[in-house]
């Protein structure tokens, strides 16, 4: 991508996730519905429900929860906390509640960040049955002795949990996933960053004409929606050879890629290759037990080789589940930078074959073909060679490029020249 298609790519997502911020998203429920028919609106997305109760493996999927309006009124009538301003002022999954108290009583349905006095937290209830509302400290602060009126229109009841899913088939069975969660309300990006970056990526693959992967996207609800994937695709697990959750890919740090649990997997290897031949800055962290929904794919019963996409790690940053992860703190160019190093994530995947010399004795004489001619430059001469040694049956590009260090996208230009001469075999 050219640098006027990276800015119009960057807008377009920066847009797309504005238009999506106001959702009330939770694990389950029509805030869900709503962002995956909005994505469906440019990808022919595969919606499917599944009902609650349904265990998948040691887990059950809970009752969907919906709510409407909430709010806290002071005995003067003033709406001092209202879910219309803000949907993180509720704690999800609270179940439905009127009632009148004093504030002490209150107080321990309150939940602040002292630390942040004017952002709102979010918070959840999933598995609890407890109501609450977040709030500012500072609105916190203000709030006078006296009795308060606290409304909750919710649903918590028996429903479904809802995911969508686009697999776009390539020349084998063999799969690459891409997933990003949609269960969080108003959280540009820590949330919605995921969302639109994974959907252009999907675009951007539904446009290749020959692909050698089927690409597999999941938009689905954090933990419980990745366990129900799981539990209900077992079978057909093993056609996964790569993988990447993409999260928090819209604020403006550095790249962070986090290694699968096999930690040397190719998608490991070709993740680290990009970042680093790219010049982006960026860190590598090594596979551990907590934090997206990596660790679910990489749980010991599946083990995928499946790593994490970001930019500044979760939690590591002030605005993290807080209302100030707002759309201007995800910048456009973050958006695009990120799809663009997916994008040549991916061309490495699809590109990393393996190739015999079919004139390995000695060098081939490359002038009488015309090579020298063909491949001008002189890294991509120098690059011919590295090519034609190390093409055993056993390297593949990648191993070459490694170990060469030279751009992945020329070494496949030159193997695709030196196969269309005769001198490479490609192996399947």
């Amino acid at each position: 991508m050219n640098a006027a298609v990276d800015e119009k790519l960057g807008f377009a997502m920066h847009k797309r996730l504005t238009s999506l911020y106001p959702i009330c998203r939770s694990i389950t429920g029509d805030g869900v519905r709503q962002t995956l028919a909005e994505l469906q609106t440019t990808m022919p997305l595969v919606i499917h429900e599944v009902p609650s109760g349904t265990q998948v493996f040691d887990w059950t999927v809970p009752n969907e929860w919906n709510i409407r309006d909430a709010w806290i009124q002071n005995s003067a009538g003033q709406r001092v906390v209202d879910f219309q301003n803000s949907n993180l002022h509720v704690v999800s999954y609270s179940p439905p509640l009127h009632a009148t108290m004093p504030l002490a009583e209150l107080k321990s349905h309150l939940h602040t960040l002292p630390d942040r006095p004017d952002a709102i937290p979010n918070l959840t209830s999933y598995y609890k049955q407890e109501w609450g509302f977040c709030l500012s400290h500072n609105a916190l602060k203000a709030l006078q002795d006296g009795d308060y009126e606290v409304f909750i229109d919710s649903t918590l009841a028996p429903g479904s949990l809802t995911y969508g899913e686009l697999f776009l088939p390539g020349g084998t069975s063999d799969e690459v996933l891409f997933s990003a969660h949609v269960c969080h309300p108003s959280l540009a990006n820590d949330n919605l960053s995921g969302i639109v970056v994974a959907a252009a990526l999907a675009a951007e693959m539904a446009t290749r004409t020959s692909l050698r992967y089927g690409y597999r996207f999941l938009f689905v609800p954090a933990t419980i929606g990745v366990i129900t994937w799981l539990a209900r695709n077992e079978s057909r697990i093993d056609r996964i050879k790569h993988g990447l959750v993409v999260s928090g890919v819209g604020d403006s740090g550095a790249i962070t890629y986090k290694r699968s649990r096999q930690s040397c997997a190719e998608i490991d290897r070709a993740v680290a290759f990009v970042l680093a031949s790219s010049g982006v800055p960026h860190a590598i962290q090594e596979f551990s037990p907590y934090g997206y929904d990596e660790r679910q794919y990489c749980s010991p019963g599946f083990n995928l080789p499946l790593g994490r996409f970001s930019r500044t790690p979760y939690g590591s940053y002030p605005e993290y589940h807080t209302s100030n992860d707002n759309p201007d703190f995800v910048k456009a160019e973050s958006l695009a930078e990120s799809l663009k190093l997916l994008i040549k994530i991916v061309d490495v995947l699809e590109g990393n074959k393996t190739y015999r010399n079919t004139q390995p004795k000695c060098e081939p004489q490359l002038g009488k073909r015309g090579l020298y001619n063909e491949l001008s430059e002189t890294g991509e001469t120098i690059c011919m060679l590295w090519i034609l040694n190390y093409s055993d049956g056993k390297s593949t590009l990648l191993d070459i490029a490694e170990r060469a260090s030279i751009p992945f996208e020329q070494a496949l230009k030159v193997a695709s020249i030196l196969e269309s001469h005769g001198l490479l075999t490609k192996l399947p």
